[in-house]
């Protein structure tokens, strides 16, 4: 049987406490991922022991979706909104939802790193990039680009099926950082938000040609 957050009657009992542990932590991060990044957060399941917080027994992807039953805090929500909303369901992982207010373009994390130093280098406009404990760094970049990416990947002259690099939109769920994903381990940035960028990121085809070309050369 799954443990469940927030689901024991101890839990509820506990609220406030929760609330005051929550507020110094996930609390105070989900608070400036909405209101000062501009971005909508969802409460995630957990996973410990190979089982996830959901319930599920079969769940397909324990620790690294967010959960069915929680409704999703709004951008632009307060800090004591957040606390409010985050009580309910304690503990849980702090999700992002993708294809709003940016998309995703995912290498392996040394790729990332590698690619990360070369884009900086060249005054390329980066946005935020976090590293997830399974090994995968992601780049945040302007809605649209998963959609988009065979073709620009096509016309850059990078369309190999088997290039260690794809894209994440609307439908897909990013652990942001302090969460842990999956049992794994936390999920940390390479590259924090920033006021330029967070709301506003790059377009994905000023970095996916140094990261195919990183993402390619990581194969050799």
């Amino acid at each position: 049987m799954g443990f469940t957050i927030g689901s024991s009657r101890g839990m509820r009992d506990t609220r406030s406490g929760s609330r005051r542990r929550g507020r110094s932590s996930e609390c105070t991060a989900v608070a400036e991922y909405t209101g000062l990044w501009g971005w909508a957060v969802a409460p995630g399941a957990r996973a410990a022991a190979g089982l996830c917080s959901c319930g599920r027994a079969t769940c397909p992807a324990p620790g690294a979706h967010p959960l069915d039953f929680a409704p999703e805090v709004p951008a632009g929500a307060t800090l004591d909104e957040v606390t409010d909303a985050w009580a309910e369901f304690p503990g849980a992982a702090v999700m992002l939802p993708v294809g709003r207010t940016f998309d995703v373009l995912e290498v392996a994390e040394p790729a990332g790193r590698h690619a990360l130093v070369r884009l900086e280098r060249m005054g390329i406009p980066l946005g935020p990039v976090t590293a997830t404990p399974d090994g995968r760094a992601q780049f945040f970049v302007a809605p649209g680009a998963a959609a988009e990416l065979p073709a620009l990947l096509y016309r850059m002259g990078w369309d190999d099926p088997s290039l260690d690099l794809r894209g994440l939109g609307r439908g897909a769920y990013l652990t942001a950082p302090p969460s842990d994903r999956g049992g794994l381990g936390p999920v940390r940035w390479l590259r924090s938000p920033a006021l330029d960028s967070a709301s506003h990121p790059p377009e994905a085809r000023l970095l996916l040609g140094t990261l195919a070309y990183v993402a390619h050369r990581a194969r050799v």
